[in-house]
């Protein structure tokens, strides 16, 4: 079963690079399409409100799969202009995942205490000010662990793009080595789901960096996830 292991590995190794490359282009897009929308569905302005909330639901209610066909195969005849894969790909993941982004940057902006909104007025802080310097420095460090379950997911969702003829791991394991390997599938998607796991627990780790300094920024020190659930067992929660 092993005979071909290294030669199944260096292979789909060869598919790192474009999942990678997808993963972290659609994060970036998805974190500003997050704020954009979680910012605008708060706005005082009703129509900038129903922009957004518009934008969340479309894109949050409608399949992944048609959104990345859509915008691969139907807008280019609509348009005349056709993106290349693996920047098609790009597009759908950060659009889809911003749409969800965007209702924890809400949420988190929500849950910071009316107090500290009181005395932000109270220093004469504008309403950007407000935001800039008061809110989302504290919303952030509530927003960091639900957004590293968002960023595990599109590193998953980014397996779709193999639909279009984009070279990721899923591609090369599903169109180049199992047709030419039938007796070893299993070994083929047991490798494809290791390399998938060490990408998802480097972006874990990288998040967990990150909740420690935004926490640090605003004088808090994250929960560890041990502590927390020993407070749970122990029924402080």
């Amino acid at each position: 079963m092993f005979e071909n292991f290294s030669h199944f590995l260096s292979v789909l190794l060869q598919g790192v690079p474009p999942t990678v490359i997808a993963t972290l282009c659609g994060i970036a897009l998805c974190i500003v399409l997050s704020f954009t929308a979680g910012l605008g569905m708060l706005a005082p302005w009703r129509w900038v409100r129903v922009i957004a909330r518009s934008y969340v639901e479309v894109w949050r209610g409608t399949s992944e799969v048609v959104q990345l066909f859509w915008i691969f195969f139907a807008v280019p005849l609509l348009v005349g202009f056709e993106l290349l894969p693996l920047w098609a790909g790009v597009l759908v993941l950060g659009l889809n995942h911003g749409a969800y982004g965007g209702e924890i940057v809400r949420g988190a902006v929500q849950a910071v205490p009316k107090e500290q909104y009181e005395c932000a007025v109270a220093l004469s802080f504008s309403r950007v000010q407000r935001m800039r310097r008061v809110i989302l420095p504290q919303a952030v460090v509530e927003m960091i662990p639900p957004f590293n379950n968002l960023f595990i997911q599109l590193l998953k969702s980014s397996a779709l793009l193999s639909l279009i003829f984009v070279h990721d791991i899923t591609y090369q394991g599903r169109e180049v080595l199992e047709p030419n390997f039938t007796g070893q599938t299993a070994l083929i998607y047991l490798l494809m789901l290791a390399l998938y796991l060490v990408l998802a627990v480097l972006v874990t780790m990288v998040m967990r960096v990150l909740e420690r300094r935004a926490a640090a920024a605003v004088g808090r020190e994250p929960v560890e996830p041990s502590k927390a659930l020993g407070r749970v067992e122990g029924g402080a929660i």
